[in-house]
């Protein structure tokens, strides 16, 4: 009984909405938190919903993506740096250092024949090594602009500003080129075996 229990729970998955508030959530209170009450107050709410937030997931899922995790851990060391020093350059610097910290971490994978990006969306997608390789270069290219963009923007203009850039900005960013890796996962796309299986059995019906 307790093993059917737990193979349930393991594949539990998010509600879509639910997954979308986890996802934006936090940047959402972010960016409203600092219209109202500044970055600071804005940094510390940011902290308090992106661990609601991987609470919920594990409540749903019984694990907490790589992913998310990682962006944690960083916010909540920049955000807590940002709060005691009373100082806004670590949380603005936080984008910087998690989009190089996964361009480096995916360009240092495949150095030594790990692909991290397969890890991620292997069980989303299925393709070709090739296509494997060359979306692990173009995430970690991705990840690198973001990082460089993110530097020039904090730099020159308000922060108010830059919080609007890194809500509407980033996350836009990264949706569009995400979506516009579909003609690459398409060309490298392989069919699954419960694909070839199904063919299989439609033909000789």
């Amino acid at each position: 009984m307790s093993s059917d229990s737990e193979a349930v729970t393991k594949n539990r998955k998010m509600p879509t909405a639910v997954k979308l508030g986890v996802d934006i959530g936090p940047l959402a209170v972010f960016f409203i938190v600092n219209a109202k009450a500044g970055i600071f107050a804005a940094t510390a709410s940011f902290m308090v919903v992106i661990i609601i937030a991987l609470g919920v997931a594990w409540a749903f899922e019984r694990r907490v993506p790589t992913l998310p995790l990682v962006t944690a851990v960083v916010v909540m060391f920049f955000g807590g740096l940002t709060l005691w020093l009373q100082d806004e350059t670590f949380i603005k610097l936080k984008p910087t250092i998690i989009n190089s910290f996964f361009a480096i971490a995916i360009l240092g994978g495949l150095a030594f024949g790990k692909n991290y990006i397969r890890t991620v969306m292997g069980a989303m997608i299925q393709i070709d090594e090739e296509g494997w390789r060359k979306l692990a270069i173009r995430w970690a290219c991705f990840f690198l602009a973001m990082a460089v963009l993110n530097e020039a923007v904090w730099r020159n203009v308000s922060t108010d500003d830059w919080v609007s850039f890194k809500v509407f900005g980033l996350l836009p960013l990264t949706f569009v080129f995400a979506i516009s890796q579909i003609p690459l996962m398409t060309k490298h796309g392989i069919e699954t075996e419960e694909a070839t299986e199904e063919d299989g059995g439609e033909g000789s019906s």
